[in-house]
């Protein structure tokens, strides 16, 4: 399995200098199958634009999943060279609501006119529009468990992929904090992410907060870095990699939030040319 991360940025894209060794790009990770283009995408955030680098000239045939519907993920959609063009094929998955809405309709909400010009139905190429619900599936010859976990504003989910030998686990958006303080005052470490991460090989979890900034800024509906790091650790998984990091995080102060970490699990901070072969 080949993990390459196109955009790692949280809430809105981070365009200047100052940005630039991490990236400023928000929320989208490519999914391959060893030697083989990318066929699984998780999220549709800016970073989505660069899947067109990694596909030979070819179009994309794949899946995206959207782990929730805020506008830092799913913003990239129309303007994807890859996706968007007559010969491609896009099972696009869109969370369930609860409100009996189909998913189309719900993606239309945001992308149409007035706030958009072009509709999701209208992308050139062969687009499938489907509900994702808490589930075990198979997509795009990837094992996928969907589980619930609390982000504030929509129904969020985290995601479990494995190919059968490599197995990572994606949580951008998570607030722990919303269901108590937990044991640390991190937020609780609840039976939806401990499943999700049970053994994984990889845990890519938000960390848009550091420990110092939880109290003031959880609202918001985010975790604290130290808060991904002791849920690998309780769930026995052996890399962590930062990610969704806060649009006023600087590269120098990403520097330091690698240097807050040592020993197991490994912590790396993610950036936008991170590849994980695994």
């Amino acid at each position: 399995m080949r993990v390459t991360f196109l955009g790692v940025r949280g809430s809105t894209p981070a365009p200047g200098e100052e940005f630039v060794r991490y990236g400023g790009h928000t929320s989208c990770v490519a999914i391959a199958h060893d030697g083989a283009v990318p066929s699984l995408l998780l999220d549709a955030g800016t970073g989505i634009r660069r899947t067109s680098s990694l596909m030979n000239g070819e179009p994309f045939r794949g899946s995206i999943l959207l782990t929730h519907l805020h506008w830092d993920h799913v913003h990239g959609l129309p303007f994807c060279d890859a996706t968007d063009r007559t010969d491609s094929r896009v099972t696009l998955f869109v969370p369930d609501q609860l409100d009996g809405s189909d998913p189309l309709e719900v993606l239309s909400r945001g992308m149409s006119p007035p706030h958009f010009p072009v509709r999701a139905d209208e992308l050139r190429g062969d687009w499938s529009f489907v509900p994702l619900s808490s589930s075990s599936l198979e997509i795009e010859g990837f094992s996928v468990l969907v589980e619930e976990i609390p982000h504030k504003g929509g129904r969020t989910y985290g995601l479990r992929v494995s190919d059968g030998s490599s197995t990572i686990v994606y949580m951008p958006d998570h607030c722990p904090t919303a269901l108590g303080p937990g044991p640390d005052d991190l937020g609780e470490y609840h039976q939806a992410a401990m499943s999700l991460c049970e053994d994984a090989d990889v845990l890519i979890h938000d960390a848009q907060l550091v420990r110092e900034e939880l109290a003031a800024e959880a609202y918001f509906g985010h975790s604290a870095a130290e808060y991904a790091v002791e849920l690998a650790r309780r769930a026995n998984v052996r890399q962590v990699v930062l990610f969704h990091h806060k649009q006023s995080r600087v590269d120098d102060e990403l520097d330091a939030l690698a240097d807050r970490f040592s020993g197991a699990p490994v912590v790396t901070v993610a950036t936008q040319h991170t590849v994980l072969e695994l």
